[in-house]
């Protein structure tokens, strides 16, 4: 008797509250926006930068060997340029261009 009371309330409660779509039928798609897609990660992508045997022959130059540290470092960041990669002079210490001085206070 319990099941034949359980189904009619079922029943009557499906009538009077319409219920929502399954997620997997073809009415709730239907509704769904596309999520948008992950962002893109870097290493994905395939590499654009110079490959390891132009930036070695750029730092093991003959022609750079004999020249002065701030000179050998202008050259390496004109040919880097030439390349189309930004070098900021990582290699020169900052202690070399800056002479400090005392100041009398």
């Amino acid at each position: 008797m319990r099941d034949v009371i359980a189904r009619t309330l079922a029943w009557v409660l499906a009538l009077l509250v319409p219920c929502k779509p399954g997620r997997h039928s073809a009415e709730f798609l239907a509704t769904q926006t596309p999520s948008p897609s992950p962002p893109r990660v870097p290493w994905f992508r395939p590499w654009t930068g110079p490959s390891s045997q132009e930036v070695r022959a750029i730092f093991h130059s003959e022609h750079t060997r004999e020249l002065p540290d701030l000179q050998r470092e202008r050259v390496w960041a004109a040919e880097f340029a030439a390349l189309g990669v930004d070098y900021d002079y990582p290699t020169l210490p900052l202690g070399s261009l800056v002479k400090r001085e005392r100041v009398a206070a």
